[in-house]
């Protein structure tokens, strides 16, 4: 692969930002030093830093302002494992610049959208009103993976301080094409369950003498696949549920299964919460087996950030920013995976995810082009120059 320089334009900042933070091997829950080069940037530009090392995760809480109108901007240092390194073109924690494409684990998740708004904030930070602006960085190394000490920890740090956030952005890669043409306000919630289901293990021959923990099973399995579920609308994708996994232990082909595990996810619309979902869980297993036994794991929330007709609106502000950068209005969507934007997301916080396309995410030589990353600088310049004006 043939390494080319990098642009040395004031305007591309965020590539370089961006090769330093790829540098560092931050594998979930690591860091690797990715927050303390964002402490030393940010210090500089008059940010009062904080970092916390909560059970082996690195969070940093960054502060600049003092203004009534709170913005902030979420992101995460951690990337997923590399896989097979003899499968990359290039070491995957050795950014490599080829054919203006950027190579790199966290090149699309998401060490380009903090390098962005690293750039960004240098840009649009002297134009912004410290009097009527809060602006806050909220970075965690805990988003990759079970997020129980990252995300969700910082947003209980500012409760118990009383702060509550009007705007938060979240640098995920949401884009499908080309940065700007997808951004997301909102996600499906997620909820994993495992079902225990217990026969009586026989012979095949005699059947009447066992209980074919498996036939009990598939009336379980029926039960739910066959449940309609809210079908969604334009704004936001229905409620599904997926088996993921049957497990009948080890296999004689003439003995008939005592135990079976169910294993199954539902990914559901905002029209649910946790608690409602897993009663109706409940309900329909105990109806199809009353003697199963069933426990939850891996729970998201779901959460829908809508636009505002009075005060700042923040979904209007990147709309905007993405208009006047590409000449197109985004795709407002809702669609894909969970995020940290769970945590942050209420009625009185607006929740908008903006980034880079997100087509190689998690993959082996994972990349996005320069223009890519260029376009999130100036977009969330853009955005940073209207919210600091900001007179809510």
């Amino acid at each position: 692969m043939a390494i080319q320089s990098l642009p040395q334009a004031p305007l591309a900042r965020s590539i370089h930002f961006a090769e330093v933070l790829i540098a560092r091997e931050s594998i979930t829950p690591v860091d690797a030093g990715c927050q303390t080069y964002l402490m030393h940037r940010l210090e500089k530009l008059g940010f009062v830093c904080e970092e916390h090392y909560i059970n082996g995760v690195k969070n940093l809480i960054a502060r600049w302002g003092h203004g009534p109108c709170h913005f902030a901007f979420s992101g995460h240092t951690d990337v997923v494992p590399p896989g097979p390194l003899d499968k990359w073109k290039s070491p995957p924690f050795s950014p490599v610049i080829s054919q203006n494409k950027l190579y790199g684990r966290g090149a699309a998740d998401m060490k380009t959208g903090i390098a962005a708004m690293l750039a960004a904030t240098e840009r649009a930070i002297t134009s912004m009103s410290s009097d009527r602006v809060t602006y806050w960085w909220l970075i965690t190394s805990d988003e990759e993976g079970e997020a129980e000490w990252g995300s969700r920890w910082i947003k209980n740090t500012l409760d118990e301080r009383g702060v509550v956030l009007d705007m938060c952005l979240i640098g995920e890669p949401t884009s499908t094409v080309q940065t700007g043409d997808t951004i997301k306000i909102g996600r499906r919630g997620s909820l994993s369950a495992t079902v225990s289901v217990v026969g009586k293990q026989g012979h095949v021959a005699y059947p009447k003498t066992a209980v074919n923990a498996i036939h009990k099973a598939s009336n379980i399995v029926q039960a739910l696949t066959n449940y309609a579920f809210d079908v969604g609308t334009d704004d936001f994708p229905g409620t599904t549920l997926q088996i993921t996994h049957m497990d009948t232990g080890s296999f004689t082909d003439n003995i008939v299964p005592s135990a079976v595990r169910i294993e199954f996810n539902v990914r559901y619309s905002w029209q649910f919460d946790e608690e409602r979902l897993a009663q109706l869980l409940q309900r329909l297993i105990h109806q199809a087996d009353d003697s199963a036994t069933i426990s939850f794991s891996r729970p998201c929330e779901s959460y829908l950030s809508r636009p505002r007709e009075l005060g700042s609106c923040l979904i209007t502000s990147v709309e905007k920013a993405i208009k006047s950068t590409t000449g197109k209005y985004p795709v407002v969507s809702t669609s894909g995976g969970t995020s940290d934007g769970r945590f942050f997301a209420s009625d009185k916080t607006q929740v908008v995810e903006v980034g880079v396309p997100n087509t190689t995410i998690h993959q082996i030589n994972e990349h996005i082009h320069l223009s890519d990353l260029i376009t999130l600088e100036d977009i969330y310049t853009d955005v940073l120059r209207q919210i600091g004006r900001c007179t809510d």
